[in-house]
């Protein structure tokens, strides 16, 4: 309606309030529509989460890892209670972060100290009893003058088995469980034809696993003293017994053909009066064996001092190198009365746009001595060995890491100078100063303020740059003499995969042990460094 010629709007009527006072409308079931699928989302990913927790936490028992099942649980309970408690808010973003530094950085860190203290590796990796299981195993022979049972190989679920007759009786086994009888079963001319819940193999399925057949040993029965049942055609079977015995009681092994007893050692072996050693051991803590061991041992004293000093070389240079070059092109292309600089600096970041470890593998095929790009074609067909030299060879890791590295120096380099405030820079000009004067005073101050923890950094990445040693030099060329197969370029990270992985023998507990010591080393310089820093902000 009107009134004195004013037009008056009468709203729409208001929505109803509940009782607490809020208005109900379109609008409130829009929000609860959406709240209850949330709801059902997140209900139905913490129950995945749970779900996988619980598994873990009876896979945890079952192997009696007991820390494991530990956390699971704590972990289970931490994110159901998190993320249905109105409380737990601000511990929803802070939950999946915290729990994946827990694994993936503090227990990797606290594991790895555990095995540096260890003699973990190759015929040490499992318990006391699983290495006595194994010698006599390993040390079964045929009883001489032992029956011979015609045998038969079944299969069930992919696990072989034998099948043979004792005292009239079918009887079946596996690597898991002794000979044990069955009923059911069908016998001919003394030999088993068909097992009950058993697969009897045929002749192709027999050959198909043929290593699987003749390595398999079935016991006897629970007592290991009464030997296993093993073959070697697959058509009959030999009562095998153990040369050696074990006393629980005075934990001893005793080799019963020569009488000689084995007794257990402080590194987790069964040794004999003269140094005989039985194999596998089993895992102990050694102290600091590992760690002094690097600089007793007189076979890898020599080369591990190499090593550390030419970690250091490496590191040091690599960054003086990168930073001198990246600098010096940053300060060059800079310069506005450089045409086409755009062009120059595309140009340039051409080698920090390619994987690197491609770019190292072309370059070994490059510096190969006898059919390489630079000897060939660059040098007319020199024979220079740049990757088979000890010398030579540390050359080339560094020329290569300077055609690797300058690229993001220089990209750095040039982000800081151009931050820098260029009146600064006219006044000291119109004041008298030489360039010089202007770079060394002025600009390189103020550049190291935002580049100087880049450098540190980069000193912890070539501290750590396994991939360029393993895949320009793989650690060579090799030292003599030495117990694992290290080099004369590689680094501290580069000797802790040799250590573990690439000598045959797998020692854990010293890799361990050296990558302890270059956590302690890392840890230290860029403490250091980032000291020395702050003294530049004051400027």
């Amino acid at each position: 309606m009107s009134h004195q010629g004013t037009q008056v709007e009468i709203p729409d009527e208001a929505p109803p309030r509940t009782p607490s006072g809020r208005r109900t409308g379109v609008g409130d079931t829009s929000h609860a529509r959406s709240w209850s699928r949330g709801f059902f989302v997140k209900l139905a990913v913490v129950a995945i989460a749970d779900a996988v927790s619980v598994y873990g936490i009876l896979t945890a028992v079952a192997v009696q890892s007991w820390g494991v099942a530990a956390f699971l649980l704590v972990a289970l309970v931490a994110i159901t209670w998190v993320y249905f408690s109105r409380r737990g808010l601000p511990a929803k973003y802070l939950l999946p972060g915290l729990l994946f530094l827990l694994v993936y950085q503090l227990f990797v860190m606290g594991y790895t100290a555990y095995v540096a203290f260890t003699n973990y590796g190759d015929g040490h990796n499992s318990t006391k009893s699983d290495a006595v299981a194994q010698i006599l195993v390993q040390n079964e022979k045929r009883v001489e003058g032992s029956a011979t049972y015609p045998l038969t190989v079944v299969d069930k679920a992919g696990t072989v088995g034998f099948a043979v007759v004792v005292d009239g009786k079918a009887e079946v086994g596996s690597a898991s469980q002794p000979l044990t009888a069955v009923d059911g079963a069908t016998v001919d001319g003394g030999k088993v034809t068909a097992v009950p819940g058993w697969q009897v193999l045929d002749f192709a399925s027999i050959a198909g696993r043929q290593d699987e057949i003749v390595n398999l040993r079935v016991p006897f029965s629970s007592n290991p003293d009464d030997g296993s049942l093993r073959t070697q055609d697959a058509q009959n079977g030999y009562l095998y017994r153990s040369a050696l015995t074990y006393d629980a009681a005075a934990d001893t092994m005793t080799d019963t053909s020569t009488g000689t007893v084995y007794r257990p050692d402080s590194r987790g072996s069964f040794v004999s009066p003269d140094g005989t050693a039985l194999t596998p051991g089993w895992r102990v803590a050694v102290g600091f064996s590992n760690f002094t061991q690097m600089f007793t041992d007189s076979r890898l004293s020599g080369p591990f001092t190499q090593i550390l000093v030419w970690t250091f070389v490496f590191a040091g240079l690599s960054v003086l190198t990168t930073f001198a070059l990246g600098l010096f092109l940053a300060i060059t292309f800079n310069d506005p009365r450089v045409r086409g600089r755009r062009i120059y600096r595309s140009l340039l970041i051409l080698p920090y746009a390619f994987p690197a470890f491609l770019s190292a593998l072309v370059w070994r095929g490059m510096l190969n001595q006898r059919f390489g790009y630079v000897n060939e074609v660059l040098l007319g067909g020199a024979n220079v060995p740049w990757l088979t030299d000890g010398t030579l060879a540390k050359v080339s890791v560094l020329m290569v890491n300077l055609w690797l590295g300058f690229p993001y120096m220089f990209l750095v380099c040039t982000g800081a100078l151009q931050s820098i405030p260029t009146d600064i820079i006219e006044s000291a000009r119109m004041d008298g100063a030489s360039p010089f004067r202007i770079f060394r005073s002025m600009t390189l101050p103020l550049l190291m303020i935002s580049v100087a923890p880049l450098l540190i950094s980069s000193f912890a990445f070539n501290f750590n740059n396994f991939s360029l040693i393993y895949m320009l030099t793989g650690g060579g060329p090799s030292f003599t003499g030495t117990p694992v197969l290290i080099g004369h370029t590689d680094i501290l990270i580069s000797m802790v995969y040799a250590v573990a992985f690439g000598s045959g023998l797998k020692q854990y507990g010293l890799a361990s042990a050296v990558s302890i010591l270059i956590f302690i080393v890392v840890g230290a310089i860029s403490w250091w460094g980032f000291r020395r820093t702050r003294t530049l902000e004051e400027l």
